[in-house]
């Protein structure tokens, strides 16, 4: 499949003879909070159209838990205007370049270069003739902040691996969460916690100043005590530079010793009904929250593609095969699915 996973489709709301839309991303992955560029190919059709409007969605794939079970759906979490207020003759050639910039929230669907299951998209959404058609949708990829890398590349030299990621539709109580989903990565426990891990679940909330990084740990249960979980909440800057290995340790070591859950029994820190994995409240009830952004060089730069920890969990593994038969699936029928958000 071509690097730019075009998909050219006619517009088919305007009937036989309309103009066609072809939009191609640069190739390059985008960061979270970054700039995406690309330009929208325009074909005229049979006759001269007015182009009221291009916009662009960014749509992701994003699981929601509730009562019976578990639904998937298209979320649309961000929408441009790029273009338009021209007519456009009958077969006339135009390109329209664009400029946008992603929230800081969207989730990474890489690392290493390695794919993480997550799917995100950009639609392109055309007015014509007072009818609107979504007739072009791209894969959309996104690789890890320098601290997000840094953080991850830390529980991998620590010795635990990648499990999965997804997106959850749902909030994250007492975080500045902005997207109506958030991002978990499953981390496999390091031999030497796995007597009292059953797995963690990590989440990034990036911003323009940082990150927040919730933990939750599914515990083992001991003789005296059922398995619960436990949630803290660190707070990096994107240029601090630490010791991560030794900080991600103290973090995992914080949750091990954590007998208690956050919050009322059978609540959870989510404002919406799909609730995710129970994550309760840590602010104020003794996680430990970082407020130190201290400027230094930016982290996790040198780690190479392929490098050690995480990377061998991503590449080993049936992963990659999931992933190209899920992104394959979305964006070959998926895009015409009602959106949820």
């Amino acid at each position: 499949m071509d690097a730019t996973m075009v998909f050219k489709r006619l517009l088919g709301s305007l009937g036989v003879g309309a103009p066609t839309v072809d939009t191609v991303l640069d190739p390059a992955p985008v960061l979270p909070g970054g700039t995406l560029t690309g330009q929208v190919h325009l074909e005229g059709g049979q006759t001269d159209f007015d182009i009221e409007h291009i916009t662009l969605e960014l749509v992701a794939r994003v699981e929601a838990e509730h009562e019976d079970g578990e639904d998937e759906g298209v979320v649309v979490f961000d929408r441009f205007t790029v273009g338009g207020g021209f007519r456009l003759g009958a077969e006339e050639p135009r390109s329209v370049p664009f400029r946008v910039t992603l929230p800081w929230e969207t989730p990474i669907t890489e690392l290493y270069g390695q794919p993480l299951g997550i799917v995100l998209g950009v639609r392109t959404e055309l007015a014509v003739a007072d009818a609107k058609d979504k007739g072009d949708l791209d894969q959309l990829t996104v690789t890890a902040l320098p601290v997000q890398e840094a953080v991850l590349e830390a529980f991998g030299q620590l010795g635990f691996g990648f499990g999965s990621a997804d997106l959850e539709y749902g909030h994250i109580g007492g975080t500045g969460q902005q997207l109506p989903f958030y991002q978990e990565i499953e981390l496999v426990p390091a031999p030497q916690y796995a007597d009292r891990l059953n797995e963690i679940e990590l989440t990034f909330l990036a911003g323009p100043g940082g990150l927040e990084v919730v933990l939750e740990a599914d515990k083992r249960g001991g003789l005296l005590s059922s398995g619960h979980d436990a949630v803290t909440r660190f707070s990096v800057g994107h240029h601090d530079a630490r010791d991560w290995a030794a900080e991600v340790e103290g973090w995992v070591r914080q949750l091990v010793e954590h007998h208690t859950t956050y919050g009322a029994p059978g609540t959870h820190g989510h404002s919406t009904p799909y609730a995710g994995h129970g994550h309760h409240d840590p602010h104020g009830n003794g996680g430990r929250h970082h407020d130190d952004h201290r400027s230094g060089p930016g982290v996790g730069t040198a780690v190479a593609a392929g490098a050690a920890g995480l990377a061998v969990g991503v590449v080993g593994g049936m992963v990659a095969a999931e992933v190209v038969d899920e992104v394959g699936d979305f964006f070959e029928g998926d895009d015409e699915e009602e959106d949820e958000g």
